[in-house]
C-alpha cells in the first residue's frame, strides 16, 4: 500500500524541518508538503529534507486538494507541519485499510505537554472523535485516494474543512478510529490559555455546526505559530 504524505504548510519554519524527518524515517511514497505562501524557510527547508514542493494559494483546503492531485499513493495522508506520526502509523493505515469497507480513517491524539490538564483534553479529543467518527486536522487524516476523489476533496472554506470532510467520508462508508496516537502542538493551548481555547473550539463547532458561514468564523480563528 503506498501511501503520500501531504502537508500543507504557512510560515512553520519551527516545526517543518522536525516534522519532516519524522516522516521519511517511515519510508513513505512520497512528501508534498504544499505551500500557501510562506515569507520565512519554510519551503526551503522542504527541499532540503527531499519533500516535494508545490506553491498555491493560502487556505487549507486549497492546499490539501492541491497536493491530493499531484499524489500518485493508493493511499492520502494529511499531516500539519506540527503533528509527528508515531512509528507504527503505516502499519497501522494499511491494517485497517485491508478492510475494503474502511475508507479512511483519523488517529487519537496527544498534546505535546506535560501539564495534567493539556492530558486530558488529548483524551477528551480522541474519545469525542471516537464515538463521532469525526476527526480534526491535528489527527492525521487519511483517505483512499479515489475516495477522496470520489467525495470531491476537502471543502474549499476557510474554516473547519477537517470537520466537513470527516461527515463527508463518515456518511460514504466506514471510518477507522487507530488507537496509535499522533503527537501535536500544545502551542495555541499554552499562547492562549487552556480553558479560553477550550471555549472557542467548542464555539466555533457548535456555530459551525448550527449554519454560521466559515467565513465569518474564520476570523475569531487566529493562526498561532
Amino acid at each position: 500500500m503506498r501511501i503520500s504524505v501531504i502537508l500543507p504548510v504557512l510560515n512553520e519554519e519551527k516545526t517543518i524541518g522536525r516534522t519532516l524527518a519524522a516522516v521519511m524515517a517511515l519510508y513513505p511514497h512520497e512528501i508534498i508538503v504544499v505551500d500557501g505562501g510562506s515569507g520565512d524557510r519554510t519551503r526551503r527547508i522542504s527541499v532540503e529534507a527531499g519533500a516535494k514542493v508545490l506553491m498555491t494559494g493560502p487556505g487549507r483546503a486549497r492546499q490539501m486538494n492541491r497536493g491530493a492531485l499531484e499524489a500518485t499513493g493508493d493511499v492520502l495522508l494529511f499531516l500539519h507541519a506540527d503533528t509527528q506520526l508515531p512509528a507504527s502509523a503505516f502499519r497501522d493505515i494499511e491494517s485497517a485499510l485491508s478492510d475494503a469497507r474502511y475508507l479512511g480513517g483519523r488517529f487519537d491524539v496527544e498534546l505535546d505537554s506535560d501539564r495534567w490538564l493539556l492530558k486530558v483534553v488529548g483524551f477528551m479529543i480522541s474519545l469525542r472523535s471516537r464515538h463521532s467518527k469525526v476527526g480534526t486536522g491535528d489527527q492525521a487524516i487519511f483517505v483512499r485516494r479515489e475516495i477522496l476523489a470520489e467525495l470531491g476533496g476537502f471543502p474549499d472554506m476557510p474554516l473547519m474543512e477537517d470537520i466537513a470532510f470527516s461527515r463527508m467520508l463518515k456518511r460514504a462508508g466506514k471510518v477507522a478510529c487507530l488507537r496509535s496516537k499522533v503527537v501535536t502542538s500544545a502551542r495555541r493551548w499554552e499562547a492562549d490559555g487552556v480553558w479560553r481555547t477550550i471555549f472557542k473550539m467548542w464555539t466555533l463547532k457548535l456555530l459551525y455546526l448550527a449554519g454560521v458561514s466559515p467565513a465569518r468564523l474564520k476570523r475569531f480563528y487566529a493562526d498561532t505559530r
